[in-house]
């Protein structure tokens, strides 16, 4: 992945935030690819790829950050309010690998 530019490594970080990870609503998985979020998460979170380290913390600063509209736009609700723990964490756990293979 080293040589590949900024844009092509938020389209795969992307990508893989969209097969992965999922908001979950009465029991029902949307995942980030279906709700048209995961390219908005991979652009929020990739500067932290670039920092030092990953830090938990700043992965929920941003997904606090992301505001998810529902009811036809009545409401926005913060992205960390419908991600389950699990999400957060796979993504804390994305988010690791691509910085090793950067």
């Amino acid at each position: 992945m080293a040589s590949t530019n900024t844009s092509e490594l938020i389209e795969a970080l992307a990508s893989e935030i969209g097969e992965n990870l999922y908001i979950d609503i009465a029991k029902w998985h949307l995942y980030l690819s279906t709700a048209k979020l995961h390219t908005v998460v991979a652009e929020k979170v990739y500067p932290l790829l670039v920092e030092d380290t990953i830090n938990e913390d700043r992965v929920v600063e941003v997904l606090r950050s992301i505001s998810v509209k529902i009811g036809g736009g009545r409401r926005e609700i913060p992205l960390i309010d419908l991600l389950p723990l699990q999400s957060q964490v796979h993504l804390v756990d994305i988010l690791e690998n691509f910085q090793r293979e950067m």
